[in-house]
């Protein structure tokens, strides 16, 4: 009797993963995962907005606290409404936010290259509709127990 080949098309999570990696969303092209693309740019370009707008916000009020302290007269720095500790806490208060975008922004581009990983090994996993756990008690009158029988169809 001979052998049935098996054909099956695998994929290397590697090569998906440095696909990934360089361009992101090119592992979710690769594996036929279309959906997937605009949802990973979007948090990209969104983490990369937040970083620009805290970022100039960071600036903003750090160098306003720096014409304030550096007592001279010519500078002004456009917040009087604030005071010194004001601008403090509104100068910290962007910095945290821009680096927390920052590692929203490196989250998002390793959750890319895992997803389109992990996705790949699963590429060829197939679940047929014979999945199934049958518990049967089986009883022997002559005896004085019963056995539970376990089948499981994969």
């Amino acid at each position: 009797m001979k052998a049935q080949n098996i054909s099956r098309n695998t994929k290397s999570p590697e090569k998906v993963a440095f696909m990934s990696a360089i361009i992101p969303g090119l592992g979710q092209t690769y594996n036929k995962k279309y959906w997937k693309i605009p949802i990973i740019y979007a948090g990209l370009i969104t983490s990369v907005y937040y970083i620009d707008d805290n970022n100039k916000k960071y600036l903003q009020y750090k160098n306003a606290y720096i014409m304030r302290i550096d007592n001279d007269p010519n500078t002004d720095d456009n917040f009087k409404e604030y005071t010194n500790n004001d601008l403090i806490i509104l100068k910290d208060f962007y910095r945290r936010n821009r680096e927390i975008s920052i590692l929203s922004f490196v989250l998002i581009y390793i959750l890319n290259i895992v997803d389109a990983s992990v996705d790949t090994y699963f590429f060829d996993y197939d679940i047929s509709d014979d999945l199934s756990l049958h518990l049967i008690p089986i009883s022997n009158p002559s005896k004085s127990y019963t056995v539970l029988s376990l089948s499981l169809n994969l």
